[in-house]
């Protein structure tokens, strides 16, 4: 049973909880399951949705625990975030189950991660994890459960139009969250809730505080939650030992061999520090990487101008709008304008034109695609055409 007397002090702030989750019936009659990482957000959903009557029940997947073996604080999914996510579900009186994900998320998203960089991409672990465990399998569970919603603590936006629902970006853009969700698929976003889109986070941690929830002061954990101190090269080549492998930096322009490097999984396209080639003319940036001959291609600024990006895999979310489009093609990137060419969704190629030279488009990274505040769709960056 859930234990609404927790909330008596309520700390929804007038917030209408029902309203939040959408449910296609009472709360009274209703299941929801929350995805619980641990930290204040998917636990303020859960107080949340503890506040609407329904049953509700949290759910847990170890995915990697090297915040145990760190000692970091903050590593999402890993075992003292499993221990709050518990304390909490037992605050608020709700059901808890932990699942062991740890070797599927080891294959489909650490191991990938290792091979992108290994192949000289830049990748993006959190879209494949959403892509994977933290949806696709939560979404399998949740329906087996019987639940009528799965709710999350994500920063976006689901809105009902006449069509069904579409995702936004959050109303803190700050917190916006919308680059790593534009693979959800339809299917999904019928299902999927995400309570705090519309609430900043200084309102979200007053929620916590007020439900006095154990976490509520605990720091937002990192974005990759398997890489330690920020070191990828250190993962990297102990999953691939080859990615350490010494090669030559080169002048893309010149083809002058300009020093050495210890790998190329130590770079990534538009990256300028670390390349210790002084005594340059002027300012250097990595502008390729040749997995093959393990070569860093380095020049001038000018050559990371790029007119064009192919984008493979694609998802549309809703209908194609006939309106101006936008794509951010990194995660803190500003949306720019573009030109979308050939089909967008059920996985076809396609590709975006950029109204003015976009900087430091790298293949392995997402464009997500925006009309508006809306989520249309994206892809994986898959090549680029350089500025004439």
């Amino acid at each position: 049973m859930t234990d609404n007397t927790l909330l008596d002090a309520s700390p929804t702030f007038g917030l209408d909880s029902a309203a939040l989750f959408d449910l296609p019936k009472p709360a009274s009659e209703s299941r929801i399951v929350v995805a619980m990482s641990g930290g204040v957000d998917s636990s303020v959903v859960a107080a949340l949705a503890a506040d609407t009557g329904a049953e509700v029940i949290g759910i847990t997947l170890q995915l990697y625990d090297y915040g145990a073996a760190t000692g970091r604080k903050g590593a999402c999914c890993a075992g003292d975030d499993i221990q709050d996510a518990r304390a909490v579900c037992d605050r608020l009186g709700i059901a808890h189950y932990v699942f062991d994900h740890e070797s599927a998320f080891r294959e489909d998203v650490v191991e990938q991660f290792a091979d992108e960089y290994l192949a000289g991409r830049t990748p993006v672990p959190c879209i494949r994890c959403n892509m994977g465990p933290k949806f696709t399998d939560l979404f399998r569970m949740a329906r087996e459960l019987g639940a009528d919603c799965l709710a999350t603590g994500h920063y976006v936006r689901r809105v009902m139009e006449s069509s069904g629902p579409e995702l936004y970006r959050a109303v803190d853009p700050s917190r916006d969250q919308s680059y790593f969700l534009y693979a959800t698929t339809q299917e999904q976003l019928d299902y999927i809730r995400f309570p705090l889109g519309g609430l900043p986070k200084t309102q979200v941690r007053e929620l916590a505080e007020a439900a006095a929830l154990r976490n509520a002061a605990k720091p937002d954990s990192q974005d990759i939650c398997f890489v330690p101190d920020g070191n990828y090269a250190k993962i990297v080549k102990s999953l691939r030992p080859e990615g350490g492998i010494p090669g030559d930096i080169v002048h893309a322009q010149t083809g002058e061999t300009l020093g050495t490097h210890k790998g190329i999984v130590h770079f990534t396209v538009g990256q300028r520090k670390g390349l210790d080639i002084g005594g340059q003319p002027e300012p250097l940036y990595v502008v390729g990487l040749d997995a093959n001959s393990r070569e860093v291609r380095v020049g001038p600024k000018v050559m990371l101008a790029v007119s064009e990006a192919k984008v493979i895999e694609t998802n549309r979310i809703g209908p194609l709008p006939d309106a101006p489009l936008t794509a951010k093609v990194r995660s803190l990137a500003k949306p720019v304008p573009i030109e979308l060419i050939g089909e967008l969704g059920d996985g076809a190629t396609c590709s975006i034109r950029f109204a003015e030279p976009e900087f430091g488009v790298a293949p392995g990274q997402a464009a997500v695609i925006y009309c508006g505040e809306r989520v249309v769709g994206g892809g994986w960056i898959d090549g680029t055409t350089a500025a004439a």
